[in-house]
C-alpha cells in the first residue's frame, strides 16, 4: 500500500470528467473527495463502505433539521455533516476507479442513498417549518414539496437521459461515432453553481435565522425549478436527435 502522497497523485489521474460539473464540485468537493478517498484506501475500506459513511453523516444532519429546534449551533453543525457526507460522496466513486472495486452494486448503492438524500432533505424542511417555524402562512408548507419534486425530477430524468442515451449508442454498434464532446466551459461551470448541491448546503448555515432560512430556501427552490426546466428541454431535444441519427 503506497504512501499517502502516491495514492492521492493516482487518484488525481483517475478524475472523471469536468464537463458539466459546477465549480464548487470541481474545486471543493472533488478534491475533499480525494483527500477522503485516499484516507479510506489507507484504512481498507471498501467503496461501498465509503457510501455508507457518506449516508451516515448525511442522514443524521438531515434528522437533525427535523428533530432539533433551529438555532446557529445547529445550523453550523447541519452544514459540516452535509458538507462531509457530499466528499464522502465525491471519495466513494473516486475509490471504485483507484482500487477497480467498482461494479453495478457500488454503483445502485450510490444511487439509492443520493434519491434518498433528495427526498429526505426537503422532508425535514418539512417537518421544521411545521414543528418549529413560525410561518407568515401556512402556504409555506408547500414550498419544500414543490422544492422535492424538482429536486426528484432532475436527478430522474438526468438518469434517464444517461442510460437512454448509452441503450441508443450501443444499439447503433461500434461503427457509430458518437459527436465530439464539447470542451469543459468555465462559464457553464460557473452558471451551474446554484443547482450544485454542495451549493445548496449552504443555506442550511442559515438555520440560527428563520426567517433568513426561508427565503434563502425560496430563492433555490425557484432556481432549480427552472434549471429542471431547462435541463428536460436539453435532455428532451438530445434525445430525439439520438432518435432520429
Amino acid at each position: 500500500m503506497g504512501s499517502t502522497g502516491t495514492v492521492l497523485r493516482e487518484l488525481r489521474g483517475a478524475q472523471k470528467s469536468a464537463k458539466g460539473v459546477s465549480l464548487y464540485s470541481r474545486y471543493v468537493n472533488r478534491p475533499a473527495g480525494r483527500v477522503l478517498a485516499a484516507g479510506a484506501y489507507r484504512m481498507g475500506l471498501a467503496p461501498n463502505q465509503v457510501t455508507l459513511v457518506s449516508a451516515l453523516f448525511t442522514y443524521s444532519a438531515l434528522a437533525a433539521v427535523a428533530l432539533v429546534e433551529p438555532s446557529w449551533t445547529l445550523a453550523v453543525t447541519v452544514y459540516a455533516a452535509l458538507a462531509v457526507g457530499f466528499a464522502f460522496d465525491s471519495a466513494d466513486g473516486q475509490l471504485a476507479r483507484l482500487t477497480g472495486k467498482g461494479g453495478p452494486d457500488g454503483e445502485w448503492l450510490d444511487h439509492v442513498v443520493d434519491c434518498g438524500k433528495l427526498l429526505l432533505v426537503h422532508t425535514a424542511v418539512l417537518i421544521s417549518f411545521y414543528r418549529f417555524g413560525e410561518l407568515p402562512s401556512e402556504a409555506w408548507l408547500l414550498l419544500p414539496l414543490g422544492f422535492q419534486l424538482a429536486a426528484v425530477l432532475t436527478f430522474c430524468a438526468g438518469l434517464l437521459r444517461e442510460q437512454l442515451g448509452k441503450a441508443a449508442a450501443s444499439a447503433r454498434g461500434p461503427a457509430w461515432a458518437a459527436p465530439a464532446a464539447a470542451p469543459v466551459s468555465r462559464g457553464r461551470a460557473v452558471a451551474l453553481l446554484p443547482a450544485d448541491y454542495g451549493v445548496f448546503c449552504l443555506v442550511f448555515l442559515l438555520l440560527g435565522a428563520p426567517g433568513a432560512f426561508r427565503a434563502g430556501y425560496a430563492v433555490l427552490a425557484v432556481v432549480h425549478t427552472l434549471f429542471l426546466a431547462a435541463f428536460l428541454a436539453k435532455w428532451f431535444r438530445e434525445l430525439k436527435a439520438l432518435r432520429a441519427g
